[in-house]
């Protein structure tokens, strides 16, 4: 990492926090839109899923036109921040809840072109030391999702709409600091035009494959769990009464927590492993879903310090697939492993988001969580497996 320099990190690490706001923006104003539309409390789960699919088929587009690999990174980074900037202001307009859908399907489908292709301008500086680097640039990630809780949890005087220009501005400021500070990495090698073949390949490597199934059981429980954080507080029986700002800003705290454990990973992965080290994370995320019903039963002060830890262990390992799964690429082909990987793991999120909005209607809240341990026993499994 020495023969880079200093700025490139930071600036990475910041364009990628004020650009990753964008994500659980609708999230964030959920209750003010809940008034303003007359909806449900699962409609929360619709409104993630929407920018879910967006990422989704935006991480697809993006990864079989080998985009990140064809293009300088950067450019792409700066422009996808544009047109998301752009898409999540149209929510301040007079729309329905099926605009508000569409806009967010449209935002997560540039959010393609931000958190996978940060993660590639990342691997294009630094070789070594990659699973710091990316420790980093996740933990901006973290924050930056946690960022929308935090503004809405600042003052009771503020419009839901402060929320949206906020973020949008911060995109706008994260995607020039990319396209004016950040150029093409030495370690940058670029792609060929476009072949479906190249999907096949990525997947032919069978450290890599590991690597991926990895974190694909990490990503069963992730947004799931991020998704329903608010939710989760507002209805635990001792948080019950709580105004809406705290619960805002204890949710703020629970993802926010994320930040630091992903700092800390990086440099615990130094001294064990990163695969040695994403795995106990993991098994720690997973052993969370499954003691959950207990932890909503205990008092306040231990229930919020479980969720915190929680939320500590649900995301520490992310930047640790992320470097695993980088390193065990091609290198012409490393952004499109990166988004193709990225796009299979948020498409797996669609499906337990739902599973938790249905059973949140249907089944006692305090036992839902159970399910997302699939995940992490899953990927624990395909670890350790020789």
């Amino acid at each position: 990492m020495s023969n880079t320099p200093r700025h490139i990190l930071p600036i990475i690490v910041i364009a990628q926090f004020f650009c990753t706001s964008l994500w659980f923006a609708g999230n964030a104003v959920m209750p003010d839109l809940a008034i303003k539309l007359d909806l449900l409390n699962a409609d929360i789960g619709h409104i993630t899923s929407a920018v879910q699919l967006g990422f989704i088929i935006g991480t697809l587009i993006y990864a079989v036109l080998t985009i990140a690999d064809r293009f300088n990174p950067s450019n792409v980074f700066f422009a996808s921040a544009i047109l998301g900037a752009a898409f999540n202001m149209l929510v301040l307009l007079d729309v329905s809840f099926s605009q508000i859908l569409i806009y967010r399907f449209v935002t997560g489908f540039f959010l393609a072109g931000i958190y996978p292709v940060g993660m590639k301008i990342a691997a294009d500086y630094y070789e070594k030391g990659l699973g710091k680097a990316l420790s980093f640039l996740v933990g901006a990630l973290v924050l930056g999702t946690a960022l929308p809780h935090l503004i809405a949890s600042y003052d009771t005087s503020f419009d839901w709409q402060v929320v949206i220009v906020a973020t949008t501005c911060l995109t706008v400021v994260g995607g020039l600091l990319i396209k004016l500070l950040v150029g093409e990495g030495p370690y940058r090698k670029k792609g060929q035009k476009p072949r479906f073949s190249q999907m096949k390949q990525v997947f032919q490597n069978k450290p890599f494959r590991a690597a991926a199934f990895g974190y694909f059981g990490h990503m069963w429980e992730l947004y799931a769990f991020w998704a329903f954080v608010p939710v989760v507080i507002q209805n635990n029986g001792h948080l019950r009464l709580y105004e809406s700002e705290v619960i805002s800003f204890q949710s703020f705290l629970i993802i926010g927590s994320g930040t630091l454990a992903c700092f800390l990973g990086g440099y615990i992965s130094e001294k064990f492993g990163t695969q040695k080290t994403a795995g106990t994370f993991l098994f720690l995320s997973g052993l969370c879903c499954l003691i959950s019903p207990f932890a909503f039963e205990i008092g306040r002060p231990y229930f919020i310090a479980f969720m915190v830890f929680w939320g500590m262990v649900v995301i520490a390992d992310s930047p640790l697939f992320s470097s695993l799964v980088a390193l065990r690429a091609a290198p012409e082909l490393k952004g499109t492993a990166l988004t193709l990987v990225n796009n299979i793991g948020f498409t797996i999120t669609i499906f337990s988001i739902q599973l938790l909005s249905y059973l949140m209607v249907n089944h006692d809240m305090k036992f839902i969580f159970m399910v997302l341990a699939i995940g992490p026993f899953f990927g624990t499994i395909t670890l350790t497996r020789k």
